[in-house]
């Protein structure tokens, strides 16, 4: 076997090699310790290790906003939409034919019912009550002189009873005739206002002929179409409240009239008529949106409902304990406006997430940024510290 004899120039090559092999575990050896004095992070400061013995990232906390649970008074309503109505509305039409001669209303006018609005030509009407009077008149005498007659048996029987028929019929057609008179004056069948005026003086009215339209503005109504599972809940006499666009930063209170016995198989609701008197702000036909309240709680657990979670789970919001926040399953109970009223899951005191919700989740680190909640969890936080 021959031994291998390297020559000078191959022997050079490989303490090359050799010097660069030890130059890059160097440069390696710097770079991973680098990196694992920047995982240690900073003198003193506490890091800690996963189970494979590297260090934890540090999670920065998550920006939130927070509310305090509180006990206050909430009630529960059910709310629609109605446009107004007035059920006090006629219509007046002329009970004669003839010409308008006098307008004693003009519209926007406050009238009551009977107060005469306007009056047509009746000289023709007159003239023929006063020759029925006058035909009254005479068969009066002339029953009266066949009563002194039968009296004395110079007339039959048959013949006064004859007058005294004819007299009957006449004073019936005098009683007509004056109340074809009365019919020149129209008047108004109910109190309310003049909504509008069909005609004008010297307009030739027709028999039945539309001239006035009266609105009582006292009593309006609006007609709720609640679904069938408020039946048990909506009663005649609770209160209610409404507010309108046209009369902006009012609330009009009023209360249930009546409520319709009956179900509508087509649209699965019922008729819930509210009522509002007194209001002269209110027109009819105007849009309103009325709450009726039919239970109310004045010392109930509340929050803001928007610390609710909405997801198609159980109820549920993010209760703040220290640092983190916590899922917690809720169970709700009343809902008006701004409120929830909670029944189980938290404490009167607790800080729930109102904002930031979509960012976190159970256990999450936060940072509560609004002053009001920053000042109260560090109050609950000095308590507990006290307890």
């Amino acid at each position: 076997m021959s031994a291998f004899h390297a020559t000078p120039k191959q022997t050079g090559l490989f303490r090359a090699g050799i010097l660069a092999l030890v130059v890059a575990s160097v440069a390696l050896g710097g770079c991973g310790g680098g990196k694992k004095e920047a995982d240690a992070g900073k003198p003193g400061e506490k890091v800690e290790l996963g189970k494979d013995g590297k260090p934890i990232p540090k999670v920065q906390a998550v920006p939130v906003e927070v509310a305090k649970a509180q006990r206050k008074p909430i009630a529960a309503s059910y709310s629609g939409t109605a446009n107004l109505e007035a059920p006090g509305e006629a219509q007046v039409v002329a009970k004669t034919s003839g010409v308008m001669v006098q307008l004693l209303a003009e519209e926007g006018d406050q009238v009551k019912a009977g107060q005469v609005l306007a009056r047509i030509d009746g000289d023709r009407v007159r003239l023929e009550a006063q020759r029925q009077l006058a035909t009254v008149r005479k068969l009066e005498n002339n029953y009266r002189r066949s009563q002194e007659l039968a009296a004395r048996k110079l007339v039959s029987a048959e013949a006064s009873d004859q007058i005294k028929y004819d007299l009957e019929s006449a004073r019936a057609t005098y009683e007509l005739a004056k109340l074809e008179l009365s019919y020149t004056n129209i008047v108004a069948p109910i109190s309310g206002v003049v909504a509008q005026r069909m005609v004008k003086p010297g307009n030739l009215i027709g028999l039945n002929a539309p001239v006035f339209r009266i609105v009582n503005n006292s009593h309006l109504e609006g007609v709720l179409n609640a679904p069938e599972r408020e039946m048990s809940r909506l009663k005649p006499g609770l209160p209610l409240r409404m507010v309108v666009d046209a009369v902006p930063g009012r609330i009009f209170e009023g209360k249930v009239d009546r409520v319709s016995p009956v179900m509508d198989s087509a649209s699965g609701t019922f008729r819930v008529v509210c009522a509002f008197d007194n209001a002269p702000e209110l027109r009819p036909g105007m849009f309103g949106r009325i709450e009726v309240v039919y239970d109310q709680r004045l010392d109930a657990l509340t929050v803001p409902r928007i610390a609710l979670l909405e997801d198609e789970g159980e109820p549920a919001l993010y209760i703040v304990r220290g640092k983190n926040a916590k899922r917690t399953t809720v169970t709700v109970g009343y809902s008006n406006g701004e409120l929830a009223e909670i029944l189980s899951g938290v404490k009167e005191g607790d800080m729930v997430v109102t904002a930031g919700k979509v960012a976190i989740r159970d256990g999450t680190e936060v940072q509560v940024i609004n002053a009001a909640g920053t000042a109260a969890v560090r109050g609950v936080a000095l308590e507990t510290a006290g307890k």
